[in-house]
């Protein structure tokens, strides 16, 4: 599972990035400063978390276990349900219910998962 969190940290950052170029020099004219402040916390939301997938693939290479798994899982379903409901709220007005809250608590779980890796016993 290693490479798997490795690569999709790879391409939620650069999605990240893409999209924060997007912001920088497309969208100012085209949508309200409300709308791009939400894309903002998005973008911030999805680099985070890249970075939290990144680091479940070390650690899978380190000290593999379901923690991990369980992490790597949370973080990138999270990130996808999350950010995903904030672009296209801010993009489209689409209000997609239900998916920014379960996306925030799948980080959630990914953050406990991953922090309670530090508590498992090496065996």
């Amino acid at each position: 599972m290693d490479r798997v969190w490795l690569g999709l940290g790879g391409l939620y950052g650069l999605a990240g990035v893409m999209m924060a170029a997007l912001a920088a020099h497309a969208l100012p004219s085209r949508v309200s400063a409300a709308d791009l402040a939400f894309i903002h916390t998005g973008i911030q939301m999805q680099m985070w978390h890249a970075l939290a997938l990144i680091s479940c693939g070390i650690l899978a290479r380190m000290r593999p276990g379901w923690t991990v798994t369980l992490a790597g899982i949370g973080f990138a379903a999270g990130t996808l349900l999350f950010c995903g409901a904030v672009y296209a709220l801010a993009l489209t007005g689409s209000d997609l219910p239900g998916m920014a809250p379960t996306g925030g608590f799948l980080t959630m779980l990914g953050w406990i998962a991953l922090g309670s890796n530090a508590f498992r016993r090496r065996g």
